[in-house]
This record gives C-alpha cells, structure tokens and sequence, in this order.
C-alpha cells in the first residue's frame, strides 16, 4: 500500500525582512567592527535569497534596523562583542509561544478541502529540530484542531533539513494499514537560533535561514473515497550516509542556541557520492535516474544546489521550484521540502517525482513520488 497525498498547506510568519536588510541585522549583532563585515555584502548577495519571514515580531526587527530598544526584547543585541544572545532557555520559551500558530495553521489549511474530518485522522506525525516542549506540538494539535484523544502520535526530532522526509516515511508505513489517515505537520523555527558575535563559520545559517510551517494529508489508497487514481502517492523512501562525512553537518545543542556548522566540503561530498547511490536505489525502485520528471530537491544553499545540479546532471530549470521557493522563503529547514512539493502539484508536474534533501551525517533522504 502507497500513502495519497490528498493535500499539504502551508504558513508562514507577519514578519518579512529581504536580504538587504538581513545584511544590515547581521552586522549589527555579528560584527562588532567594520572590518570584520566586509566580507558579509558578497555572501549575503550570493545567497539567491529575494526575503525571508521570522517568526520573532516585527517590533524586534525595526528595533535592530534603527538601533532603538523600544521593544525590550531578549534577542536585542548588547554593546559587547563577546555576548552570544540570548540563553538556550529564553529561546525555548519563545518557541513554546510562536511555533504552535504557525503550525496549526498549516494544518487547518491541509485538512480544509482534503475530504478528511479531524476526528477521523488515525495517526499523527511531527517534525521539528529547532525546539522542544512536552507535552509539545502533538498536543497542540491534537487539542487545536479537534483531533481524536486516540490518534496514534509520532515525532520526528532533531533530524534537520530532510526531517519532513523522514516524517513522510513514518506516514508511508502507517498506510499500510487498510483506512489509516495521516496528518503530518513539520515546523522550524529556524531564526530563534540566529548566532551573536563574529564567527564567520557560524554566520553563514544567518544569512540563508527562515521560518515556516508545512502539513500534509495522507491517506491509505485502500482508504474509500481518497480521490483518483491521478492522486500523488508515495511510491519509495529511501537513505544514505555519505562516506567521510560525519562532520561536514551538525547540529548541536549549546548554551546560547543551537549551533550549526556547515563545512566547504558539503558541496564536494554531493557531487562526489550522491549519484552513485541514488543510481541504485532509483534501479531498485523500478524508475532509474533517466525516469525521474521532476524534482523537489531541498536547498540547503545555493552551493547545495549547484551540487546536486552537477551531480545528476540537471540544469537550473529542472529545480525551478526549488530556487523560486528558496527565493522567497530561504531556507526553512525541515518544511521547505514540502513547500516545493505544494507548487509541483499544484503545477500538475510530470511525475514521478523525486523529493531531495540532507541532513546532519552528512545524510541523502529521498522520497519518490508517483
């Protein structure tokens, strides 16, 4: 059995901020000096980034871009180069508040039109890596949304930009029973995480991370009434560690956020091992690489991309959508994939389709859908 995809929606934070200004919010809380800014115009440009939206108020950032206080809030930077921002603690509260909204409206706009009742959902899965609550967002939805008491629940944490792949594996499996239906909600709030003080391996996440939400309706295809047989299912799922790679990646836990560091060699490593695998895993599933029709491929970054791009053979029309949603969104981490998807179908896509993305290890997650 295959999970339909009956329908995903999609949220996003009020606050917007284009790169121009995110380059202006850098230097005031990463770079203490002119000199040590200089190089941040050159990367900040290169990111292909048109705007992101930010979860955190738009009073902060006014805040920031005119060097008032007026907000009081605990993510204004301090006149001292050595301060790292707010505790790991005051990040947490902050997400406790502002990731249950963006969540439950992705969700009630998946289910609005889907054919599915909320009482009537039988599993539910969540995906998040950039906070941590109990009872968390499951509950949440669970007493948001009207969900059963007794709908089964998984959670899908701390597995990063290709977390909602993972979630989509868990909810490929759940399909195998006959009338299942699944909702799944991934949401990041990535700039809770922004790094203070000048540390250029860390800096480069400030210049490419957003906010967002994405959920997903999926049904059994032994489900009644789950639509056509044009509907989009998941076919395969498949998983790599790249060799060498364990530290090209992380993701960690720290007093002052979580940090995140992304090696030069990531874009090297793709291009290097991501083909051959994906090759045998695409023979095992019947398709092959010359079979695939479209991409959903996640961009990490636009070196990411290029990457991949290279690695495959693909030219910049082929992820299309890929670009357009990193334009406006950046990177969103764990939702930005579903995002992509929402415009494919919508776009009514050759299929199948391949779903893309990487994770701390260095890890490949793919996702076929047909």
């Amino acid at each position: 059995m295959s999970l339909v995809i009956r329908k995903i929606g999609t949220a996003v934070p009020d606050t917007v901020i284009d790169q121009a200004e995110a380059l202006t919010i850098a230097r005031a809380m990463a770079c203490p000096t002119d000199e040590q800014g200089t190089w941040m115009p050159s990367m900040y440009g290169g990111t292909l980034i048109d705007t992101r939206r930010l979860a955190l108020p738009s009073e902060l950032v006014r805040d920031i871009l005119d060097g008032t206080r007026l907000s009081n809030s605990a993510f204004l930077p301090k006149d001292d180069p050595e301060y790292q921002g707010p505790t790991t603690g005051e990040r947490m509260a902050h997400y406790v508040e502002l990731a249950p909204p963006l969540a439950l409206g992705a969700c009630r706009e998946a289910i609005a039109g889907s054919g599915v009742e909320p009482a009537d959902f039988t599993h539910l899965v969540t995906v998040s890596c950039t906070g941590f609550f109990a009872p968390g967002i499951d509950y949440t939805l669970v007493s948001g949304l009207g969900l059963s008491p007794t709908v089964e629940r998984t959670h899908v944490g701390y597995m990063g930009c290709h977390g909602a792949l993972n979630g989509l594996r868990v909810a490929q499996a759940f399909a195998s029973a006959p009338r299942s239906r699944v909702l799944l909600c991934a949401v990041e709030l990535c700039s809770l995480h922004y790094h203070y003080s000048y540390n250029p391996s860390k800096m480069v996440a400030n210049a490419i991370f957003g906010d967002g939400a994405a959920a997903l309706v999926g049904t059994s295809d032994k489900t009644s009434s789950n639509g056509s047989s044009n509907s989009w299912r998941v076919l395969a799922t498949g998983s790599c560690y790249l060799p060498n790679s364990a530290t090209a990646m992380t993701w960690n836990i720290g007093d002052h956020g979580f940090e995140m560091t992304l090696a030069k060699n990531v874009p090297s490593l793709i291009l290097r091992h991501l083909r051959t695998w994906l090759e045998g895993w695409l023979d095992e599933a019947g398709v092959g690489l010359a079979g695939v029709r479209s991409w959903a491929v996640h961009p990490g970054g636009p070196r990411i991309l290029t990457a991949v791009e290279e690695a495959l053979g693909l030219t910049p029309k082929d992820t299309t959508a890929s670009r357009e949603v990193f334009a406006d969104m950046g990177n969103m981490s764990s939702p930005t994939v579903l995002f992509i998807l929402r415009k494919l179908m919508e776009r009514n896509a050759p299929r199948p389709c391949l779903m893309l993305g990487f994770g701390p290890g260095l890890v490949a997650e793919a996702v076929l859908v047909g």
